[in-house]
């Protein structure tokens, strides 16, 4: 009797133990892909496949050491570490979950707010009724636990009682579900019997040509990152963006981090074949080598770069861009046709001709400027000779048939020319450059600058004159390795440099979040995008790099000072007598017009006093000149021709307003 209930156990025992080798390794999965629970409004997506070594080495680095000093994320990986805490006090759990697959996905959920969903793959851990019940372990009394049923799915909340805030928790097969964000995980519930983003074939083509050697990827979706963008700016400021989210669908990224201080984002950007946007014609149109960052100001805060196999083939693809539209090729065929009858020119001719294979635009400050936004659009040539030819024939009939005068200044050997052809840029590359009507140009080595402004362009002469540029900086040309030398489309940006246009465009709390953060955001010193044309994507590398702040601030006070003494060595040189005299009464400060098409030019003291006016013509000084002091008496008054001061100067008493001194020239 014994032996058979030894037997019997035995058995039972036996076949307990095959059902459990038949459940956890013999029979059918019932998995489901994390992917299929990301509700479809996702902005980003990040996929790692081993959370816990990333986290170990991301927190390992400089970059997070220095962001550890920021209050604010000082206190985020307290939470972290405390929350990592409570799970290594569980250590049988650790040890039997493991690493796992985790996403974690951005939405925004309703205006100017965002959350967080992670979806963690458990395989077959989701067959395990203790895991449920462990949460509630893991909680402690700081927490208080309950449930709810969401169609028919169980979702648990713990409600941090310090906090007040609650985490929801469901389970969805062998899926763990969570998000401080109840909309979300009720989302990610609805998905799952109608997935949007896993099944959408767009994704699963960027998905298949991601890498995933690095530490995780990232997938964005272009449709939905203005509304993400738009929790920390303007609405008004992202209206450029609209082309851009028409025309991509998805980017994935493989990233890295690379000796501690530089983070690498490689993949692939797939783009909407119906859409009628530049980035379409760019993308059919190759990759041209960069080379513009020759002539670049050393200070450039944005080098903004489109590179393409020639640009006879980018001006087909755009024109046959513009025939999608009828009414929009209308409007563009006959705003050349209008130009060419008008002056007598050909544009493929006499312009198109001689175009290489990049246009850049730059974006710096100089102190020509006064303080405005310097852009220039640089565009490479295939043959300067040619170029110099054609633009000379396009200037003289511009001063035949318009009644326009002929302006041209000489600025330290180079000829700034006016160029009053309205509408050609926008010709030349759709809107991305259409704000650069009736521009002003010179030539330096093999390019043709232009600019709204004659200072932005003396600016970037000097630059070159005294060698000041972009290529010359060992920071720019150690980071630009990490990018390939031809691109369809390139994107340099210097963090400190761009960051005070970053407070204009941002609303008002973002700013003063900005102000606050300003060392946590310029040490990211360089960030860089390029796009180049792969068959029908776009190969995708956005790289930053990480320095210091404090040597950061160090370097940009040498930078000033070394333009500074760079700039002194090409100005005129100046009476070194202090005592004022009939000679150094009459030296003037150098005078940039930022205009040259007006008949005078005015400067004014810090408070809005006068502080000079003068005639022009043509763009020169020509006529009457008076200068003030800042009390708005009279301080020299005489005339100028063609450029050169003439006749008898006059120099004023700043107290008694009476006459000191008088030269004839």
């Amino acid at each position: 009797m014994k032996k058979k209930i030894i037997w019997a156990v035995l058995a039972a025992l036996f076949s307990f133990i095959l059902y459990q080798v038949y459940v956890f390794s013999l029979a059918e999965e019932d998995n489901i892909n994390p992917i299929y629970l990301i509700p479809e409004d996702a902005v980003f997506v990040i996929d790692t496949k081993r959370p816990i070594d990333t986290w170990d080495e991301v927190s390992a680095s400089p970059i997070w050491k220095h962001l550890q000093t920021n209050t604010s994320i000082k206190k985020a990986s307290k939470n972290v570490a405390s929350f990592d805490q409570t799970f290594q006090d569980q250590k049988n759990i650790i040890d039997f979950i493991g690493e796992r697959d985790l996403l974690i996905s951005v939405h925004v959920y309703k205006p100017k707010k965002y959350g967080l969903l992670y979806v963690a793959d458990l395989q077959k851990l989701s067959k395990l009724r203790f895991l449920k019940t462990a949460i509630s372990k893991l909680a402690g009394d700081n927490f208080k636990v309950t449930k709810r049923v969401f169609k028919e799915h169980e979702i648990i909340e713990l409600y941090d009682k310090k906090k007040r805030e609650t985490l929801h928790i469901s389970f969805i097969k062998n899926q763990l579900i969570a998000s401080y964000t109840h909309v979300l995980v009720e989302n990610s519930i609805n998905q799952y019997t109608n997935p949007k983003i896993g099944r959408d074939v767009n994704f699963v083509e960027i998905k298949k040509e991601t890498d995933d050697s690095g530490f995780f990827n990232v997938f964005i979706q272009h449709k939905y990152l203005d509304q993400f963008l738009n929790c920390f700016t303007k609405a008004s400021d992202l209206t450029y963006y609209n082309n851009i989210k028409n025309t991509l669908y998805y980017s994935g990224f493989d990233v890295s981090l690379i000796e501690g201080s530089i983070i690498q984002a490689i993949g692939y950007t797939n783009v909407n074949e119906t859409s009628q946007t530049y980035l379409k014609a760019i993308q059919k149109s190759g990759k041209g080598k960069r080379t513009v960052a020759k002539i670049a100001p050393k200070n450039t805060s944005l080098y903004f770069s489109i590179g393409f196999d020639s640009f006879d083939e980018f001006h087909n693809n755009v024109e046959e861009l513009q025939k999608e539209n009828p009414k929009q090729f209308e409007i563009y065929s006959n705003q050349s046709k209008a130009i060419e009858e008008k002056l007598d020119i050909n544009l493929k001719k006499h312009i198109y001709s001689w175009i290489g294979d990049e246009i850049a635009l730059l974006h710096f400050s100089s102190a020509l400027s006064k303080n405005k936004k310097d852009i220039a659009v640089v565009i490479k040539t295939d043959d300067i000779d040619d170029a110099k030819e054609n633009l000379q024939h396009v200037l003289s009939k511009i001063k035949e048939n318009t009644p326009l005068k002929y302006k041209q200044i000489n600025y330290q050997g180079y000829p700034i020319n006016f160029f009053d052809l309205k509408g050609f840029f926008k010709m030349l590359a759709g809107n991305m450059f259409s704000k650069m009507e009736k521009p002003y140009f010179t030539i330096i080595d093999d390019y043709v600058v232009f600019s709204t402004s004659p200072n932005t362009l003396k600016s970037i002469i000097n630059d070159n004159i005294t060698g000041y540029t972009l290529n010359t900086s060992d920071k720019f040309e150690e980071f630009n390795y990490h990018f390939e030398k031809k691109s369809s489309i390139y994107t340099y940006i210097n963090t400190p440099l761009i960051y005070n246009e970053l407070l204009d465009i941002s609303d008002r709390k973002t700013r003063v979040e900005l102000q606050k953060n300003k060392n946590y955001i310029t040490c990211f010193s360089q960030m860089g995008l390029q796009l180049i044309s792969d068959g029908g994507l776009f190969k995708t590398n956005i790289t930053t790099s990480y320095q210091n702040p404090k040597v950061l601030s160090e370097e940009l006070q040498k930078e000033i000072q070394l333009k500074k003494e760079l700039l002194e060595k090409i100005k005129p040189q100046k009476d070194s007598v202090i005592e004022l005299n009939a000679d150094t009464a009459f030296i003037l400060p150098e005078i940039h017009p930022p205009d040259l098409s007006t008949s005078e030019y005015k400067e004014f003291y810090d408070d809005k006093t006068l502080k000079f006016e003068v005639e022009l013509d043509d763009g020169m000084l020509d006529g009457d000149f008076k200068m003030y002091y800042s009390n708005g008496k009279l301080k020299l008054k005489g005339q100028f021709k063609k450029g050169k001061q003439s006749g008898t100067w006059r120099a004023y008493s700043k107290e008694t307003g009476k006459q000191i001194f008088k030269k004839r020239f």
